[in-house]
């Protein structure tokens, strides 16, 4: 078979399933908590997502299966059938609500400048159609969309790069200045308080694992897997903590605050005038888009799979071209529900919090199989305390904070817990029976 993705494809899915809305959104939180220590934090969240990615490169390149957390967890633990289901479950329904959030925020961000921009239905309308044109661009050619997504990737970097840098020197907070604010916010931000911003941020990194999900796509896995991880976590990291550094340099904490996810479109607007808002409003709609598209390529691959093993549908293992045509639509049918119900920002609490618990049991999968896997012990301790702390402490912020987003959270885990148990029992009457 004919290998489509390269390099420099790979780094692309990886950095678009990433650098999504997430940067847009976590910055106005970060400072609330933090202050101008903001942009330390979220380079602290970098870390985090590097110490995690570890651990899918090591099971990455071991197992070289597209089904990646999913398939990672089962390999590992093959008796665990019930197991194996929940994680599935929860990863390809994280993966959905991600997919309907990056959709809302494209929406809110392409019809900003028109009088219905405010207007509920036309936003979802948009949202749906930015969903299923991405289902038709990755339903036609897996060369087509890995060739789409280097040039939405490079030039939204390429847009966020001006932006930031603009905003770094046209901002009115001098270097002195910034180092007295840095000083008072030490005094007064707890370690506790920088632990929890780069915990609350690290949904900003999920993505990488997008890159496992196209091995069977992919040159020389042994090499391309763990290079395009490395590199897209590292650039990542690099890109949020330069825009959260202007960001905090050059607009008003109380702007960030209060603006949300439209204070970099602000702030722009306030040093370059329209063209500032307007470069930050093509980086937003760039954003979003090569993140529906790198996440719906990669987990509609882990979809098939899953289905592959009999824990959904068999109808979605099915393909065409080695492309998972059910599995796409699927999920496109499925975040168009989401979109349609509404509740997106509950859902993105829900998926922030599912990628860091499976996170978390990769790392332990990876312990337990370190030796095969050539891992380091350290570096594996490393990373299963950084998961565990970081779980711990987004937990405690949803508590202290929205609690009853905390309650609708434990109720979809119910939800889809029950949901997954019983089609795993279903498969295992269904094959006890034959």
């Amino acid at each position: 078979m004919k290998k489509n993705l390269g390099l420099i494809e790979l780094i692309a899915i990886a950095v678009g399933g990433m650098v999504g809305g997430g940067i847009f959104t976590i910055l106005g939180i970060s400072v609330s908590i933090v202050g101008a220590l903001a942009p330390f934090a979220i380079a602290l969240g970098g870390l985090i997502a590097l110490f995690a990615a570890y651990s899918y490169v090591k099971l990455g390149v071991y197992y070289q299966d597209e089904g990646a957390t999913y398939a990672f967890f089962k390999r590992t633990y093959p008796t665990s059938k019930t197991a194996a289901s929940f994680i599935g479950w929860y990863t390809i329904f994280g993966y959905i609500s991600t997919l309907a959030l990056y959709a809302y925020t494209f929406s809110s961000y392409s019809i900003s400048g028109f009088e219905f921009a405010n207007n509920e239905i036309i936003r979802k309308l948009v949202a749906i159609g930015i969903i299923w044109l991405f289902a038709l661009i990755n339903l036609w050619s897996v060369k087509g969309m890995g060739k789409l997504e280097d040039i939405m990737v490079y030039s939204k970097l390429l847009i966020l790069l001006v932006i930031s840098t603009a905003l770094i020197h046209y901002g009115k907070t001098d270097f002195h200045t910034f180092t007295q604010l840095l000083r008072n916010d030490i005094s007064h931000s707890s370690v506790m308080n920088i632990l929890i911003v780069a915990s609350v941020t690290f949904v900003a990194y999920e993505g990488f694992q997008l890159v496992i999900n196209a091995v069977k796509e992919m040159d020389n896995p042994e090499k391309n897997i763990p290079r395009a991880i490395y590199t897209a976590v590292i650039l990542v990291t690099l890109i949020y903590f330069i825009i959260a550094m202007g960001a905090v340099l050059a607009i008003p904490t109380d702007d960030l605050i209060n603006n949300k996810e439209y204070a970099l479109a602000s702030g722009a607007k306030e040093i370059m005038g329209n063209i500032g808002q307007n470069l930050v409003i093509v980086g937003a709609v760039l954003a979003t888009s090569s993140a529906i598209s790198g996440t719906m390529f990669g987990s509609s691959r882990q979809m098939a799979r899953i289905a592959d093993d009999g824990y959904l549908p068999n109808v979605i293992a099915k393909r065409k071209n080695n492309i998972p045509v059910y599995a796409i639509l699927s999920m496109s049918a499925t975040a168009t529900l989401l979109i349609l119900v509404g509740g997106l920002q509950l859902i993105l609490e829900f998926g922030s919090i599912t990628f860091l618990l499976v996170s978390l049991l990769m790392a332990i999968a990876n312990f337990k199989i370190r030796k095969q896997t050539r891992s380091s012990t350290l570096f594996t301790i490393i990373s299963i305390l950084g998961l565990v702390t970081g779980t711990l402490l987004i937990l405690m912020y949803e508590y202290q904070t929205q609690p009853e987003q905390l309650r609708f959270i434990i109720g979809l885990y119910v939800l889809l817990s029950v949901s997954a148990w019983g089609y795993a029992r279903f498969r295992c009457v269904g094959v006890g029976l034959l």
